[in-house]
């Protein structure tokens, strides 16, 4: 079972994306400043930060990388967005890196070229900034919307088959109006527990592809995070808009204080 902060955001990952960002940008102020001031000592700086700048851009990448994989909800916009966001930033740490090593040392005065690689870059960073601003406000990406008695976060990968009852939790686990997050194969489902008992169903809000699982359960209603969108957890019906399609649900029974699922 994954902790909570292991879906909804890594704690590290905002603290770590300002470095690339200064760095990056101030590489191009200072060598365009030393450039057009004839100052060695600015450009120097300016390929010493640049260099900073790629290193710190490929640390921030790994945690950004977990969220692409295992937070961002699949067949999402937020998913089209996360991708876009992701090939902004990689290509403008290329370009860059490119700048640098065309360089090849920080002494040397940039050239053109190398100060138009950096200015593309930089625009290419601004886009990608702006995509993950998106990604953290209005996707909620990092963001954990908890509820009152939500409970903590709980995750869990589990192995099913077909028409065959898997055990996904123990009969106390969760209490009413409480979720927890199921990773079937390449399914993600939601183990929910109403006034009458647990119920199962798609992690994928017909919307826009949201994750209901860090929404709200409320009266065997489950409400998207990203829109407001409200399905009936048994049936799977709309109950409120923007979404007109239901969600799947699924076969949940208790037996022997276990709560089994049932593709």
């Amino acid at each position: 079972m994954r902790s909570k902060a292991s879906y909804k955001g890594h704690p590290i990952h905002p603290a770590l994306i300002p470095f690339p960002f200064a760095f990056l940008v101030g590489a191009l102020v200072f060598d365009a400043a030393g450039r057009l001031t004839g100052r060695p000592s600015w450009w120097t700086t300016g390929a010493n930060l640049a260099a900073a700048g790629i290193a710190m851009a490929l640390v921030a990448a790994v945690p950004g990388l977990v969220d692409y994989l295992f937070t961002v909800p699949p067949r999402s916009t937020g998913k089209q967005r996360a991708t876009r966001h992701m090939l902004a930033n990689l290509s403008a740490v290329s370009l860059f890196a490119v700048a640098w090593w065309l360089r090849g040392d920080a002494a040397a005065v940039p050239s053109t070229l190398q100060l138009v690689l950096e200015a593309v870059g930089a625009g290419l960073l601004t886009a990608g900034g702006w995509m993950g601003g998106v990604l953290v406000n209005r996707n909620q990406i990092g963001v954990d919307p908890r509820y009152a008695n939500a409970g903590k976060w709980k995750e869990a990968r589990v192995d099913a088959r077909p028409g065959v009852p898997v055990t996904v939790a123990t009969a106390d686990e969760l209490e009413v109006n409480q979720m927890k997050l199921l990773r079937v194969g390449d399914r993600r489902i939601v183990l929910g527990r109403t006034e009458q008992g647990y119920v199962a169903f798609d992690d994928h809000c017909t919307h826009r592809g949201g994750s209901l699982a860090g929404g709200v359960l409320i009266c065997g209603t489950v409400q998207c995070p990203w829109h407001g969108s409200q399905f009936d957890v048994r049936a799977g019906t709309v109950k409120a808009g923007p979404a007109e399609q239901s969600i799947a649900t699924y076969r949940v029974e208790e037996h022997d204080r276990e709560v089994r699922l049932t593709l």
